[in-house]
């Protein structure tokens, strides 16, 4: 009788273990469902006034001043360490790509390893070039909330002196956000893990998000739009690097 075969704990789903199934229906899913609870999301939010109820309330309760600005678990520990956290994440992320290029035995893993590495900087950087110019001040800057300016709507005319706003999107957020990217990492890597990787991404988003807020730092759209921008990168390059069936058919298109 034939011994079992060994897998190696490196080893990528092979077709005795495929991958979950991918096709236009899943990119609807992916693409259409989140855009659409970031509209909805977004008209409560900045029609309605949603961002500065939340964000009342959070005043209200710290005794109508940001007491939480400079806390330790807020600041120090949810920001700053969190921060270099992250970066010591991305650094060993872009290590082990590295490593992959150069060893034989780990061939398989460049692909996904180049993946995480590029979507999660590209995310990153996306959302700090986007806060460079939309110009959408923190709470913490408001006259509502002890700071200096006045409230103004997203597409607002800003007045003529006035300092430029830098936060929208939620920049420290990102540093949680990108890593939904492990989501699809793991549907090519370890499609069991998936789900799992994408709660420990949106836990992280989640608690640099809050820790933000309460020190008035970003409202809630702010963390949304941040978490939805680092969606939709990590979901376009599933599409362009990791997706088996269009990396099929475009190979199929080029040997033609």
């Amino acid at each position: 009788m034939d011994a079992p075969l060994s897998v190696s704990p490196l080893a990528l789903p092979a077709a005795a273990m495929p991958t979950p199934a991918t096709g236009p229906a899943f990119y609807r899913r992916m693409l259409v469902g989140p855009l659409l609870a970031l509209a909805a999301a977004s008209v409560v939010l900045w029609t309605f006034g949603g961002d500065r109820w939340l964000a009342d309330r959070l005043y209200g309760w710290e005794g109508h001043a940001w007491t939480l600005k400079s806390h330790l678990l807020t600041a120090t520990v949810l920001h700053d360490a969190g921060k270099h956290t992250m970066t010591a994440l991305w650094l060993a992320t872009a290590a082990a790509w590295l490593t992959a290029t150069i060893r034989p035995q780990l061939t398989a893993w460049r692909r996904p390893l180049a993946y995480l590495t590029l979507t999660t900087l590209v995310a990153t950087l996306l959302v700090s070039w986007i806060k460079s110019w939309s110009d959408v001040d923190c709470p913490w800057d408001l006259l509502r909330y002890g700071g200096d300016r006045p409230w103004l709507g997203l597409f607002a005319a800003r007045p003529d002196g006035l300092p430029r706003g830098v936060c929208f999107p939620a920049g420290h957020a990102s540093a949680g956000y990108a890593w939904v990217a492990t989501y699809f990492f793991a549907r090519a890597t370890r499609p069991r893990w998936r789900r799992r990787a994408l709660a420990a991404a949106l836990g992280l988003g989640l608690a640099f998000g809050i820790a933000q807020q309460l020190r008035g730092a970003h409202f809630l759209s702010h963390d949304l739009w941040t978490l939805a921008i680092c969606w939709l990168v990590a979901l376009a390059g599933y599409a362009l690097a990791l997706d088996p069936s269009l990396r099929r058919g475009t190979a199929t298109a080029q040997a033609r």
